[in-house]
């Protein structure tokens, strides 16, 4: 896990971008945001540096296979089809959220994870030492 603390700066930045992309979209989904509780805020803070700290790895280590910008973009929709799609999907659905909302939400969490990853990308990653 060093290499979290070696890329610091490009995963708060990409914390701070998910935290930002969330506001504006439960803003514009509800018409106004509530202002979140400092225990959702915490909650939300952590979470989102945890998934960029995740994308972070995942861009460190995936293979040279294609052009690196692809393989950047590629590695994050991966992760959002293998896991947090189907994560909401089962979750939303069986709290018996309209499909209109799961996809909603689905969408908006592939654009996070696109732009998070585009935003470390362009500062640049560190690989741990080997």
């Amino acid at each position: 896990m060093i290499y979290i603390v070696l890329n610091l700066v490009p995963i708060l930045a990409a914390t701070m971008l998910g935290l930002v992309l969330g506001y504006v979209h439960h803003r514009f989904a509800r018409g106004s945001a509530r202002t979140p509780s400092p225990g959702l805020i915490v909650t939300a803070a952590l979470g989102e540096f945890w998934l960029a700290s995740i994308l972070a790895g995942a861009l460190i280590l995936a293979p040279p296979k294609a052009d690196p910008w692809i393989m950047a973009v590629g590695s994050a929709v991966v992760i959002w089809a293998g896991f947090v799609l189907p994560l909401l999907a089962i979750t939303l659905g069986y709290r018996g959220v309209p499909v209109r909302l799961i996809a909603r939400d689905c969408g908006h969490w592939l654009i996070l994870m696109v732009a998070q990853a585009v935003l470390m990308k362009s500062m640049g990653l560190v690989p741990p030492p080997t």
